[in-house]
């Protein structure tokens, strides 16, 4: 036997079934959930009318649509933030790498961090903001107040020197030795 509650409801919410799921229809983006959101709109109107009955009935039930199409979205821009435990190796499938890859890789690591740290400051640092931070080279030239022409001869120093370095054994070594000759050079003509 119905309720009042349930006369309420039938009389004042269920006669909009038609009005309210043209407009979920027309609101909301994926038309696989509609019903799903129509079922889940008349349950929190019924508890809602369980604690006291609206004035508006209408209103009360396109109201709590809204509230409730604004919720799941809010919902859906949420990103979830585990904790993942071991985060060295979280970038990389686990079945995929071998212990022995894996330490390889820290080696090549390893290897290609000592080459930038004995690159020439001003071209490590173009390195750094144009391919790590990956800024345009418009943006490296005016944070460093340099010419791009300049940043462009930076990068392609800096790429062959690290590539002589990982590949041909001592490019940036061969390169550092020069130049300090070239500054002593500079210095002895300077004194």
């Amino acid at each position: 036997m119905p309720t009042a509650l349930d006369r309420w409801f039938i009389e004042a919410i269920l006669v909009h079934e038609e009005a309210l799921l043209r407009y979920l229809l027309r609101s909301w983006p994926q038309r696989d959930e509609v019903h799903d959101l129509r079922q889940e709109i008349y349950t929190r109107v019924y508890e809602a009318a369980g604690k006291a009955l609206p004035q508006q009935p209408k209103a009360f039930l396109f109201a709590s649509a809204r509230h409730l199409m604004a919720d799941r979205a809010r919902r859906a821009r949420v990103v979830s933030i585990e904790p993942m435990g071991d985060f060295e190796p979280s970038h990389v499938l686990v079945d995929d790498v071998s212990p022995e890859r894996w330490c390889g890789g820290r080696q090549a690591l390893m290897r290609l961090a000592g080459a930038f740290d004995q690159l020439p400051d001003r071209c490590r640092e173009v390195v750094w903001l144009r391919r790590v931070e990956e800024l345009s080279q418009k943006d490296v030239a005016m944070r460093l107040g340099i010419s791009e022409k300049t940043v462009e001869k930076h990068i392609a120093k800096g790429m062959r020197l690290l590539a002589e370095h990982l590949f041909g054994g001592e490019g940036v070594s061969r390169h550092a030795a020069s130049a300090a000759l070239e500054n002593g050079d500079e210095q002895q003509r300077a004194d």
